[in-house]
């Protein structure tokens, strides 16, 4: 297992532009290092807001050692808290989803109002003092749907993306989305894979057949330096979005780790089915047109989106061991949309399930080959993997900034 002073060797050594050393995709000192320095520190995709659209609806979730509650309190406002009993540390909901009017712990049922308060706990004697056993609350930011947490005690600034998020992700007026299905699945192999898989489509046109009769393999769809800056198709789809007072054109944080672009599918397909039509008739948001494309928003280290005309698709990693990276995918469309009539739920889901299970299976083996003694770092392809490079640069600054020792402070 590395100790800090072997991490941060790993990582002045890595070789521009190439992959990892083995150790930092197997390594369990690692794996605890990316979670104190990443996991634990940065913002963390958690769910969609709708997700939990009513008073007493509550989510769960687990970063690390960390098994996090958010609820929709009885004034709408969502609250994540530590899953944790002030008791005797009991996990308070066990289940991804619920609902419940009061927060009551199964074990002694200590109970919890939805604010954190504790309201009620039997037999503790006249001397117990309930206010100071509320629940140990997370920071939270719900912004343009989108509900994110971080167990920072002084989180980053989150202003910046949060705006962006409200007007790229906003035109898809998540307030009016509800969840149509959720596939959680485990892959056998190192978060940091399932990001740089996600980076690039060099892989696409040999692993995902169904993707590929919507969504474009040539990196020139998705290279993109500026505001206006890009392929002349995806320039006259962004003009076509400006008359519409659609949010479109690339943007992204300076240290690439977040974008946002919305860009059109393969031959003007609306959406990602099989038949490349729209999958839901009831179209979401202030979207005008079938063929508005696909509004793509990454954030690291923890989710890529797709927002659609007619549903959209957020995806969530989070790590669970050095090998093992859960990943939740959750399709959202209009609230109103009716299975059977106004969707077909195959037709919805049948891309992108084969999608994540194709990439489950090219992550798992790229994650073998790496195991191996024989494997050795391999150089990215400048135009194909441009997006894996943005995300192994920005993970290695974030780690040797956060594990180099800090110079001692001069005495006054």
């Amino acid at each position: 297992m590395l100790n800090t002073a072997e991490i941060l060797n790993e990582l002045a050594h890595r070789q521009k532009d190439y992959s990892l050393s083995r150790d930092l995709y197997c390594d369990e000192g690692v794996y605890r290092a990316d979670l104190e320095n990443i996991w634990y520190r940065e913002w963390i995709f958690a769910i969609p807001a709708c997700d939990i659209p009513k008073t007493g609806n509550n989510a769960t979730l687990q970063i690390g050692e960390y098994p996090i509650l958010i609820v929709r309190g009885a004034d709408g406002q969502i609250r994540a808290f530590h899953n944790v009993c002030r008791h005797r540390g009991q996990k308070l909901c066990p289940k991804e989803n619920g609902t419940s009017p009061k927060i009551v712990c199964p074990y002694h049922q200590w109970t919890y109002d939805l604010d954190g308060r504790l309201l009620f706990a039997r037999d503790m004697g006249a001397d117990f003092d309930a206010s100071q056993f509320s629940l140990k609350p997370v920071h939270v930011q719900d912004r343009g749907g989108l509900v994110y947490v971080c167990l920072a005690e002084d989180p980053p600034a989150f202003d910046r993306l949060g705006g962006f998020m409200d007007d790229y992700v906003g035109a898809s007026d998540l307030s009016n989305a509800k969840v149509a299905f959720t596939s959680t699945i485990v892959e056998q192999g190192n978060w940091k894979l399932v990001i740089e898989n996600n980076r690039e489509c060099y892989h696409c046109g040999g692993s995902h057949p169904s993707l590929c009769r919507t969504y474009s393999d040539n990196p020139l769809m998705t290279v993109m330096e500026g505001p206006n800056a890009a392929s002349p198709e995806i320039l006259a789809h962004w003009d076509r979005c400006d008359k519409a007072g659609i949010p479109a054109r690339f943007v992204n944080d300076p240290g690439m780790q977040w974008r946002f672009a919305r860009v059109p599918l393969l031959n003007n397909a609306e959406s990602f089915t099989m038949s490349t039509k729209a999958a839901v008739n009831r179209r979401m948001g202030s979207i005008p047109w079938n063929d508005a494309g696909s509004l793509m928003f990454y954030h690291f280290p923890s989710s890529w989106n797709h927002f659609l005309p007619d549903h959209a698709i957020v995806f969530r990693l989070l790590p669970i061991s050095p090998t093992q990276t859960e990943v939740t995918s959750k399709w959202l469309v209009h609230k109103d949309a009716v299975e059977g009539k106004d969707y077909d739920l195959k037709a919805l889901t049948e891309v992108w399930l084969a999608t994540n299970d194709e990439d489950r299976r090219v992550v798992e083996e790229n994650q073998k080959g790496i195991l191996s003694p024989a494997y050795e770092p391999g150089p990215y392809s400048p135009s194909q993997e441009e997006g894996v490079i943005h995300f192994v640069d920005w993970y290695v600054r974030t780690m040797r900034d956060r594990l180099s020792p800090r110079p001692a402070m001069a005495a006054e």
